[in-house]
């Protein structure tokens, strides 16, 4: 994740400020509550991308022999790789 916990907290703190000054959201109850979806949110959709970079570089181990002698460049298959799976998942990278 590009992002630290402590920044995304921080993001989130942001958004609600935000919303409830501009009127948009009023929150009843718990506001550290409200923060905390907030931060989850946030925090779910970036790991989007870090679970498919796992996903793509277990799907690579199939060719590593490939990839160790030279036959297939790593850099460029993870990117093709994960470029395609992302468009069949409809994940916006």
């Amino acid at each position: 994740m590009r992002l630290s916990k402590e920044r995304v907290r921080h993001i989130s703190e942001s958004i609600v400020t935000r919303l409830q000054q501009e009127g948009q959201v009023a929150i009843v109850g718990d506001r550290k509550a409200f923060v905390e979806q907030i931060d989850h949110a946030i925090l779910d959709e970036l790991s989007v991308e870090d679970r498919l970079n796992a996903e793509v570089r277990q799907l690579l181990n199939a060719y590593e022999q490939d990839i160790e002698r030279g036959h297939v460049d790593y850099q460029r298959m993870f990117t093709m790789v994960k470029t395609k799976l992302a468009r069949e998942r409809g994940i916006i990278l």
